[in-house]
């Protein structure tokens, strides 16, 4: 059996009303307010994912159960994406640091974070070759010897 991804748009406007437990003009709304963004198909009708139908019922508890107004809402919400697009970016780097620490051997292992996130691996005892004024070096040294600051 094949499984429907959550963020595959498959659902009219009036299905997704019906699941999310509002009516369609309530999600036109929030469409245009854009609490809720739906994809659109050729003809411009709105289609919602499963995503974003559990963001509708997210909006109604926090409106109706909670009495919080749109405005705030919203700010939940956005702070709610860029929590979500912060862990994916840590995640990463928590990524390329253990890429790069199969690459080295464990006692030479020291790894810098430049002041826009990008991870690299330096000697100890190195510093990197470019930095641009004002920028923070974060060398991470494993085994809790500390870090250290350049």
């Amino acid at each position: 059996m094949m499984r429907i991804p959550a963020t595959a748009a498959v659902y009219v406007i009036s299905v997704a009303a019906e699941l999310a437990g509002m009516h369609p003009q309530t999600l036109r709304q929030y469409d245009r307010l854009g609490l809720v963004t739906p994809e659109r198909t050729v003809g411009r009708g709105r289609r919602y994912s499963a995503e974003d139908i559990a963001r509708l019922q997210l909006i109604q508890q926090l409106s109706q159960d909670d009495g919080i107004n749109l405005a705030g809402i919203r700010k939940i919400l956005d702070l709610q994406d860029d929590l979500r697009r912060v862990r994916a970016r840590a995640r990463d780097l928590e990524g390329q640091v253990t890429r790069l620490e199969a690459e080295q051997e464990p006692s030479s292992r020291v790894f810098a974070a430049g002041s826009g996130g990008d991870v690299f691996s330096i000697l100890r005892g190195e510093r990197p070759r470019r930095r641009t004024p004002g920028s923070a070096l974060v060398v991470y040294r494993p085994h809790g010897r500390g870090a250290a600051r350049a």
